[in-house]
């Protein structure tokens, strides 16, 4: 039983707001913005009438910038209202970061909502990613990321905030599909994630249950727990602590070297 299609929520008139609000970062801070994305409910596909806009994006100075003794702190952020919360990381600390790989970062590079993608090197990033072993990095953010929400948000209560519910479940489904497709990192969208693994007909009916009542509520919504949802939750958890630990991803430290490099010649050329 499918869940739908993925619905982008995002406006034509809020997509030109956060167009001009990269535009504002890159003349106010001298940078150029290689990808701009949505990372929060809306890419992954469960948001709430008002949920807001999670803006996550990753820039490169110019390459005499770096040649320095002393820099600045490789993220910028912008302050946060009730409608957008914009925040992005530098280049070189994204691809020190894509070693691990970080799967924040895997999910940036895959979200289903784009507000700016450079092709050329977002292809790059992307198969550079691609090298790296990352279903270590993977299996405990979503390991510590499920237990953390589960203590957090419904663990001993009788009634669950609809948004944390699926906090909790989606880092759990994450865990289900690095059990059943280790060699590919889980994908950021919430209903192509469901749509890869073998979740039964009625687990399945009561999350489309759950994303209906969700996208029909604020995000102060609660109602109460699903009996089925918390097993399979509990289920992917435990298996996630039961696994051994990879090793790190050492050898591509070169390569990531070299393609910081090339990134920044082709940006001045």
């Amino acid at each position: 039983m499918p869940l739908g299609e993925f619905n982008d929520t995002v406006s034509a008139q809020m997509r030109g707001k956060i167009a001009s609000t990269i535009a504002e970062i890159e003349a106010t801070r001298g940078v150029t913005v290689l990808f701009a994305v949505e990372s929060g409910s809306r890419a992954w596909g469960f948001p709430s009438p008002d949920s807001d806009y999670d803006v996550r994006f990753v820039y490169a100075h110019p390459r005499d910038w770096y040649l320095r003794l002393f820099y600045g702190k490789g993220v910028i952020e912008l302050p946060i209202d009730d409608e957008l919360d914009v925040n992005g990381w530098d280049l070189k600390k994204a691809l020190s970061l894509l070693i691990k790989p970080n799967p924040v970062l895997l999910e940036w590079l895959s979200s289903p909502i784009r507000y700016r993608w450079n092709d050329a090197i977002c292809s790059e990033l992307t198969t550079f990613s691609s090298k790296a072993s990352h279903r270590t990095a993977c299996l405990y953010h979503y390991l510590n990321l499920a237990w953390s929400q589960w203590r957090r948000h419904i663990d001993g209560r009788e009634t669950v905030n609809f948004k944390r519910y699926f906090y909790v479940l989606r880092p759990a489904l994450a865990l289900r599909w690095i059990r059943l497709h280790p060699e590919t990192p889980p994908p950021m969208n919430f209903q192509t994630l469901v749509a890869g693994l073998d979740v039964d007909d009625k687990v399945t009916a009561l999350i489309k249950h759950l994303l209906v009542l969700k996208s029909w509520s604020r995000e102060t919504a609660e109602g109460a727990r699903f009996a089925e949802l918390d097993a399979l939750i509990v289920n992917e958890m435990e298996w996630g602590e039961a696994q051994e630990k990879g090793k790190p991803n050492h050898h591509l430290v070169a390569e990531a070297n070299m393609l910081f490099r090339q990134i920044l010649a082709r940006l001045e050329g």
